[in-house]
């Protein structure tokens, strides 16, 4: 079990600001993408619970109940997520859950690495997690050297963002009903990231 808190607060003091905070699973792969985004505009608390989905969910619901105690209120929460192998069922209910507490989930199946190669290519096809990687490490300015706690991703993926988003969304069209758990492959991490680009 992990559990931190890396503080992102921009802006003059004593004027409040819109806030975000983002729960991630991954200890270091998502925090690094997220910390790298240049927010000028709002406050960003990027929060790890390395565990599963449902006590990823718990701790963001307490943690902004925590923050609320101390007069801070998130105008966003965020739980970014990996269907990685965890139960269908399990999975799901951590999203319903969410949903039902008005917190927003930024959630990959199988796991984050899909968001990036959403930046190449549009993907369809279920593949393991693992090949993910070996992918990555194919693509243009990452031939052999992609890591997951690379915290310079964002950077090198700036370029092709746009098109990252549109293959997202055209990936979760073609779900009708959308089934998180059962959605191989399938991805939200651009909604998450398109919220933090209205304030950069």
């Amino acid at each position: 079990m992990k559990s931190m808190i890396q503080r992102r607060s921009t802006g003059k003091r004593g004027i409040p600001k819109p806030a975000f905070l983002i729960v991630c699973g991954g200890e270091k792969t998502e925090p690094n993408y997220f910390n790298s985004f240049p927010i000028k505009s709002v406050c960003v608390e990027v929060a790890i619970k390395a565990e599963d989905p449902m006590s990823l969910v718990k701790y963001a619901i307490e943690l902004k109940k925590d923050y609320l105690t101390d007069g801070m209120k998130f105008e966003q929460v965020w739980c970014v997520f990996d269907k990685d192998d965890f139960p269908l069922g399990e999975f799901n209910n951590a999203v319903k859950l969410a949903q039902e507490k008005k917190l927003k989930v930024a959630y990959s199946n199988q796991a984050f690495e899909l968001w990036y190669l959403m930046h190449f290519d549009y993907m369809h096809s279920a593949i393991g997690r693992n090949v993910y990687i070996e992918k990555l490490k194919r693509k243009p300015g990452m031939e052999g050297t992609y890591r997951k706690n690379d915290n310079s991703m964002y950077r090198k993926l700036l370029d092709r963002q746009p098109n990252a988003i549109q293959n997202a969304e055209r990936l979760i069209s073609q779900y009708s009903p959308v089934n998180p758990g059962r959605d191989n492959p399938s991805t939200t991490v651009h909604c998450l990231v398109q919220e933090l680009n209205r304030f950069i």
